[in-house]
């Protein structure tokens, strides 16, 4: 947290793309961070939207390459058991459908896995992309919201 407010202005925005791009972090991180950081709750809100995304539009777009590296590196390290948050994602998805894994997936497995997950469980591309935007809009507005009104309450901001 240090380096990013040692950085000014637009450098703060950037490394909050970067890091809302970084598969396995999500909106949770970044927009608080962003908030917590005294940046314009909008802006933060739009970056960790945007970097978030393009990250599943790249798994969606790629998926295929993507799954066949996948399989590859599961191969050589010798897993052949789902892992635990693909089983969960699994069972979501069987019982909820897509919009039932993707409405829940920033909080238990993240967007980038779930989207993964999804057209791995037979889901068509633009239906995950798609449902991934809407899920990643409403987690966004609601920690968003939630942060800012959070350290308000907490005399932080």
């Amino acid at each position: 947290m240090e380096w990013i407010q040692q950085t000014d202005g637009i450098w703060q925005y950037f490394i909050l793309f970067v890091l809302a791009a970084a598969p396995l972090l999500d909106v949770f991180l970044v927009v608080p961070l962003g908030i917590a950081l005294g940046l314009n709750p909008i802006a933060v809100a739009i970056i960790g939207f945007a970097g978030n995304f393009l990250m599943v539009l790249l798994f969606g777009l790629f998926f295929k390459q993507l799954s066949l590296w996948r399989e590859r590196r599961r191969q050589r390290k010798g897993i052949t058991a789902p892992s635990k948050r693909e089983t969960r994602a699994r069972r979501i998805w069987e019982r909820y459908g897509l919009p039932g894994l993707a409405l829940v997936a920033p909080g238990i497995v993240g967007t980038d896995l779930a989207a993964i997950l999804a057209l791995t469980f037979g889901s068509s591309r633009p239906y995950v992309i798609s449902w991934m935007a809407v899920s990643l809009a409403i987690w966004t507005i609601a920690l968003t919201i939630g942060s800012v009104y959070g350290f308000e309450y907490m005399d932080l901001f």
